[in-house]
């Protein structure tokens, strides 16, 4: 995708995602350039939100009428299926609720109500973390029902649920670095009076207080980031969620949460991210990051890998290890990434390798 189209995408997404037009117009779109940013759209999973751009652009602006349809048929598809996950959400909790458990809503679902349409917001699976080591207990309850499950690297396990992924997270943060797991604890029961709930259908639902849903999402990112790649709608759930809870969280207490875990360093790029290219206002962000800060390396990576780094053209025809990854080239990619953010997240960039093999292979729970 050439300069022109990039910048032209990046627009549309910031007009669906703020509801309003940025600083720059948009320049009139060829048919073939409409289906470029489409195919683009969906390789990211953000095609609601440049969707939700065609209400605030001229009639001449728009994408050509049988694209618009099409596009239109896709959003349906998502808006139903983010009701079918509400109901699977309300329906597991009175579950867990009722054998004795803490569900706390993880990521997902728990992001959607920041945005201006929540069901535009494509969830791929739906998160719990239990409190009170509840992990080991639903992971029973899940054999006494006659569920399959799979336990999956990273201690989690994954299941289906009526045609919805579901997983279960045995830790809360995807910060990979053992030194930093008993100050992780300590946060986690330091917030805990602080934790909210939001309403799907007529359910209240537990989720993260704020400082610490950020550093989940963003930890997530980071994450992906280092191993295979991210796309650009969790992008979207940061800046979202900096945006909603901008004058309701501690600033300075978040930046020392992120100093404490070593990710400070890669906080700054992500946050440089979000307001040149996402659109968040700058006095959105919980504190300033340095002025020279060069983020164009880490753009590279968001734009070519797509949703978890699946769509990398650069490795189309390249090995599959299973036993590393589904991706193509799995090791030399991580590998690569090892080198990139070991500057900026060294304990994440370091650990992360060793933590991922020892919790897919010897560390992994047995039923």
């Amino acid at each position: 995708m050439d300069n022109k189209l990039k910048t032209a995408f990046f627009h549309l997404l910031q007009i669906g995602l703020w509801g309003k037009l940025p600083p720059t117009s948009i320049k009139p779109l060829t048919d073939r350039e409409w289906e470029h940013i489409y195919t683009f759209s969906i390789t990211h999973t953000v095609e609601c939100i440049i969707f939700d751009s065609f209400l605030f652009l001229d009639h001449t602006m728009l994408p050509p009428q049988y694209l618009r349809l099409k596009w239109a048929v896709r959003v349906d598809q998502v808006e139903r299926q983010n009701t079918k996950m509400n109901i699977a959400i309300e329906n597991q909790h009175k579950i867990f609720i009722e054998n004795g458990l803490s569900p706390i809503l993880q990521k997902g679902q728990g992001v959607a109500f920041c945005y201006n349409n929540p069901l535009h917001r494509i969830s791929g699976d739906i998160d719990w973390y239990f409190e009170d080591r509840g992990y080991t207990k639903a992971r029973e309850i899940l054999k006494e029902k006659s569920i399959d499950f799979t336990d999956t690297a990273g201690f989690s396990l994954i299941y289906d649920w009526n045609g919805i992924d579901i997983e279960h997270h045995k830790n809360l943060f995807d910060l990979r670095s053992p030194l930093k797991a008993s100050y992780l604890k300590k946060i986690e029961k330091l917030y805990q009076n602080n934790q909210l709930r939001i309403n799907i259908g007529n359910t209240p639902i537990k989720i993260l207080a704020p400082e610490l849903q950020m550093l989940q999402v963003n930890g997530h990112i980071l994450k992906h980031m280092i191993s295979f790649g991210m796309g650009l709608r969790q992008f979207c759930d940061s800046a979202k969620l900096y945006s909603y809870y901008s004058e309701k969280i501690d600033k300075d207490l978040l930046k020392k949460i992120y100093k404490n875990t070593g990710i400070l360093k890669w906080t700054h790029l992500l946050h440089k991210i979000l307001v040149d290219y996402i659109g968040l206002p700058p006095a959105q962000l919980p504190f300033n990051y340095p002025d020279k800060i060069n983020v164009n390396w880490m753009l590279k990576e968001i734009w070519h890998g797509g949703n978890f780094g699946y769509y990398d053209d650069r490795y189309v025809g390249g090995k599959v290890n299973e036993k590393i990854s589904i991706q193509p080239d799995g090791a030399k990619r991580l590998w690569a990434n090892f080198w990139r953010y070991l500057p900026y997240a060294p304990q994440e960039a370091f650990f992360f390798p060793f933590v991922h093999l020892y919790s897919k292979f010897i560390g992994i729970d047995r039923s």
